[in-house]
């Protein structure tokens, strides 16, 4: 029976298309990694403060419920490093940062002494690390308290100092010291300038604002972008703070972007496009493998999800692979990062384009809506959509044209779309033909869709032909991604060929004339396999067809011989021949009733002597008389008694290292008891003779 299986046709044939791809927002596969990355000590603690608030914020923004598990534990800690005073800013700023999302109990003491020392550190700050820690752990303050003042007096000379370390194409140095600009310390630097937007007391200067506006825009000009349609920052200055990367640089812009907008009133003049690229790097990247990654991604997501500048539309497709053979329907999901739910709008099928062409078919049909499943529905797949791998265009319509401020929906977003389908097989035949006159010696028709067990004999004056037809569920041609016939020599050799075709009719001849050098002039029987697979035909196979008995000259001295047959190297891992030993025949054994007479000869003197012991009337007077000495007597006769029994089991099933063990242990016994005997004895003669 024909095999429909996914094997390594299915891996090489998925050609992926660079224009476009599938962006899915946040889902349940990003709670379990977190889970799975931020794992608490059974106290709640993580390593340091800074994890644990990526832990905390990561778990908030997922609505997975970790304060009560670890609060107790981390708000002692943060206590104490907010009322020590010898607490590093960076500390300080973390530990705010975790007290704003687990609410410790802290009394505004606590916060009046720390924001008189943040105040006196952003006036002697002189990088922007110092300016970051200072500015931020203010502004968090005013977050977490009303009671405590926090403003800052000269907020714009504190907005030029950080100012005068950006550089030309928006990005900025760390310090005034280090000429190396970074992609990561522009967001951090964005990010510490809506703070002192934030603290200030006055308003700032415009003129400030404009400037930075300005270099916001050459940021984004410097933007990298992918085939895909996401973009990223990269980051090119690497030891900086820790080894930062695209997902940090990216996440940290996006943060400081976000925060300056929520400063200030101002607009930003930043294409939502853009934000909508970046939002499609974030979800591009999957789930990342390490938690600072997971929560840099994160971060970046909620930021864009709530942001005032432009709100990302993710258009995205719950399944990419439609079946024509079961009619599937192309549905469509418009959701936020998030998953939230979009704004009224449609979804208008624009254009689709065939892998490997730059022609298009123009559709521009609307998807109907579906309000139960929040889908945009595509009932019948386009007339001229047969199995194959297309790239779909979609636009997406805002009904309000006030959404068009609040929402990015980057005009046509391209999706790739697989349509499967059950290819026809017809006209299937396998046959040996004469060489000479090409007449058919034999033929066998192949059911490809059952079993087969054909078996062919020829010569090497003979051909091979093969045969079928492939069409689609339309009756189109179909051309697979692959199409193998493989004869296997009963040595192991193999040999594959490739099946050409001809519009529907795939055909192949193998002349055994031309061959006999590359088939090694092996004769013998051949297994015959013929693979045909595509990834977008439902039916692919691997089918076994039968044996070929292949009849070739003797090779020439000098003729070709095949290559050795490759040794797996585990093979010497695997268990060993088993080793059979050869016993010598045991000898014949004379007959029972020899062998009861032979054992009644030896036990004859054995009672003779006993008979003997009565007629001589033994003394046994000199047995001990005494407790002690006579139970010392009697153990060790039957340590005697033992011996000549465990004699007796040797000589009926024991071996002899168990008897010689055994015996170890009875002469122990018998020297203990023999010698305490003996020693009673010859006291007894001792006394009788001095008396």
């Amino acid at each position: 029976m024909a095999r429909n299986i996914g094997f390594l046709v299915l891996i090489l044939s998925i050609a992926s298309i660079c224009e476009a791809a599938t962006f899915n927002p946040i889902s349940d596969s990003h709670r379990s990694a977190a889970l799975e990355l931020f794992t608490p000590a059974a106290d709640g603690s993580l390593n340091s403060l800074e994890e644990t608030y990526e832990a905390l914020r990561t778990f908030e923004a997922l609505g997975i419920d970790k304060k009560s598990d670890m609060k107790a534990y981390t708000c002692q800690t943060v206590v104490d490093t907010l009322w020590s005073p010898s607490s590093a800013l960076k500390d300080l700023f973390q530990a705010l940062r975790v007290n704003g999302i687990l609410k410790c109990e802290l009394n505004d003491e606590a916060f009046t002494g720390i924001a008189s020392r943040l105040r006196d550190s952003v006036n002697e700050a002189n990088t922007l690390l110092d300016f970051y820690y200072s500015i931020g752990s203010l502004k968090l303050i005013k977050e977490q308290t009303a009671e405590v003042d926090v403003h800052l007096g000269d907020a714009d000379g504190v907005f030029r100092a950080v100012k005068a370390l950006s550089q030309s194409d928006g990005r900025w140095r760390f310090s005034s010291n280090n000429p190396e600009s970074s992609s990561y310390a522009a967001g951090l630097a964005i990010e510490t300038l809506a703070g002192v937007v934030s603290l200030a007391s006055s308003e700032i200067d415009q003129s400030l604002i404009d400037t930075l506006k300005k270099d916001l825009l050459k940021l984004f000009d410097g933007i990298e972008r992918y085939d895909d349609g996401s973009c990223f920052f990269d980051e090119k200055l690497v030891d900086a703070v820790g080894n930062q990367g695209p997902v940090s640089a990216s996440s940290s812009i996006v943060r400081g972007l976000t925060n300056f907008a929520t400063s200030t009133s101002e607009s930003l003049n930043v294409p939502g496009d853009r934000l909508l690229c970046l939002a499609k790097f974030f979800l591009g990247i999957g789930i990342p493998g390490n938690s600072k990654d997971l929560y840099h991604q994160i971060d970046a997501l909620v930021c864009l999800e709530n942001n005032r500048v432009s709100i990302p539309l993710i258009l995205s497709l719950p399944a990419s692979v439609l079946s024509v053979t079961r009619k599937d329907q192309l549905k469509v999901r418009v959701n936020t990062v998030f998953g939230s739910a979009a704004p009224p709008l449609s979804v208008k099928l624009m254009q689709i384009f065939t892998s490997g062409s730059k022609d298009a078919s123009i559709i521009q049909k609307e998807l109907n809506f579906d309000p139960k499943t929040e889908l945009h529905v595509l009932d019948t797949l386009p007339e001229n959509i047969d199995v194959g791998t297309y790239t779909f265009t979609f636009e997406i319509l805002l009904h309000d044209p006030e959404h068009k401020k609040i929402y990015a929906t980057g005009g046509r977003t391209k999706v790739p779309v697989y349509v499967t389908g059950v290819v026809n097989i017809d006209q299937a035949g396998i046959a040996i033909l004469d060489s000479d006159l090409g007449s058919v010696d034999t033929k066998k028709r192949l059911d490809l869709t059952g079993e087969n067990t054909i078996a062919l004999s020829a010569n090497h004056l003979q051909k091979l032909r093969l045969s079928l037809e492939l069409t689609t569920p339309f009756g189109h041609a179909f051309k697979p991604h692959q199409a193998f016939l493989r004869l296997t020599h009963e040595s192991g050799v193999e040999h594959i060929f490739l099946v050409g075709n001809s519009g529907k009719k795939f055909e192949i001849i193998l002349d055994f004339l031309g061959l006999v050098e590359k088939f090694f002039y092996l004769s013998g029987r051949y297994d015959i396999q013929l693979t045909v697979g595509d990834s977008v035909m439902e039916n692919s196979f691997l089918q076994p067809l039968g044996h070929l008995h292949l009849d070739l000259p003797d090779p020439p001295e000098r003729g070709a011989r095949p290559p050795p047959q490759p040794v797996d190297p585990y093979s010497k891992y695997g268990p060993k021949a088993e080793i059979t030993h050869i016993f010598r025949s045991p000898e014949k054994r004379p007959p029972r009733e020899l062998s009861l007479a032979f054992l009644g000869l030896v036990l004859l003197p054995f009672v003779g002597f006993l008979i003997g012991l009565l007629l001589l009337r033994v003394n046994l007077r000199n047995f001990p008389s005494s407790t002690l000495p006579a139970a010392f007597a009697i153990f060790f006769h039957i340590g005697i008694g033992a011996v000549l029994s465990l004699y007796t089991v040797f000589w009926l099933k024991l071996d002899l290292f168990t008897t010689l063990k055994a015996l170890g242990v009875l002469g122990i016994f018998l020297m203990f008891f023999g010698h305490r005997t003996l020693s009673n004895l010859a006291s007894s003669s001792a006394k009788l003779k001095s008396a």
